[in-house]
């Protein structure tokens, strides 16, 4: 065996997983971290870009659905604007309030 992957692959096959149910867990969670390391590392950049000094003062809520946008872009660039216009007169009609 010459790599982790290798080895939880083989403690499978063998069924010593089964029996060291611990042992098997944390080579699974080795093998997570660097997904996990580069999807926060991803999310931090991104939010780094954004939140330029200009836009310091804008609410949590708007800057979460900013970097989703953001982040998302390649899916975000499928959208025309005829869908958004569709979508938002499909919506129920809203009156609009007063601050």
């Amino acid at each position: 065996m010459s790599s982790i992957a290798d080895l939880c692959q083989g403690l499978v096959e063998i069924e010593k997983s089964i029996i060291y149910p611990l042992v098997d867990r944390l080579i699974w969670l080795i093998l997570t971290i660097p997904v996990s390391t580069a999807t926060t590392e991803r999310t931090f950049s991104a939010m780094k870009i954004v939140k330029t000094r200009l836009r310091n003062r804008m609410e949590d809520d708007f800057l979460a659905n900013y970097l989703i946008v953001y982040i998302e872009r390649e899916i975000a660039e499928r959208f025309t604007i005829d869908m958004i216009i569709d979508d938002l007169y499909s919506m129920k009609e809203r009156r609009a309030q007063l601050k």
